[in-house]
């Protein structure tokens, strides 16, 4: 076949790769839209949970029962937790925006799902161990004498509870989002 003057053979289509690299873009901006999404999810169940307290009047006004979520461990890892991811979410948005620009890119995709699946981790682990005392707190543990303290306690529970989902939701997310970029490394 004859190449013309910009180095195509003539009957061969020079947008052939377009189509390619347009699926590509359009991965590239859901998952720009996705790690948005990621960020409200955490960084709003790290700030539900981290101002999660309620205080209960005992007898008198001067003794009192109270319920931070630093009372536990657990939540101070899952606000730690949902802060990194959010903060690791933030700074990758930049190399998104790179992939939008260069669909092609596929090294910077590589690393990308190699911190997403340790971000993924990481929460995923901060999100489970926090349902855990979560679910305690509704329903106690008669086996151990853990008493259910959502009774008294239902503000706190409700923001603990609420907290939880955003975190799911991030996890659901990154795992979206990692689809999405093993989808477009694996495109010719």
């Amino acid at each position: 076949m004859k190449a013309d003057a910009g180095g195509v053979e003539l009957g061969e289509n020079p947008k052939s790769s377009t189509p390619r690299s347009g699926l590509n873009r359009g991965l590239s901006i859901l998952d720009f839209i996705l790690r948005l999404i990621a960020i409200f999810g955490t960084l709003a169940s790290a700030i539900s949970m981290g101002t999660t307290n309620e205080t209960l009047p005992f007898f008198t006004r001067f003794v009192r029962f109270r319920a931070k979520y630093d009372d536990l461990p657990t939540f101070t890892f899952f606000v730690v937790a949902n802060s990194i991811v959010s903060a690791y979410v933030v700074l990758s948005l930049p190399l998104s925006i790179f992939h939008i620009v260069r669909s092609t890119a596929k090294n910077s995709r590589i690393i990308l799902i190699i911190f997403d699946t340790g971000m993924l981790a990481l929460l995923t682990a901060g999100a489970s161990a926090a349902a855990a005392i979560v679910y305690l707190a509704h329903n106690g543990n008669t086996k151990t004498n853990w008493f259910a303290i959502c009774q008294q306690f239902n503000s706190f529970c409700e923001r603990t509870s609420g907290s939880l989902i955003g975190s799911f939701v991030g996890i659901v997310v990154l795992v979206l989002v990692i689809f999405l970029s093993s989808v477009a490394i694996s495109r010719p």
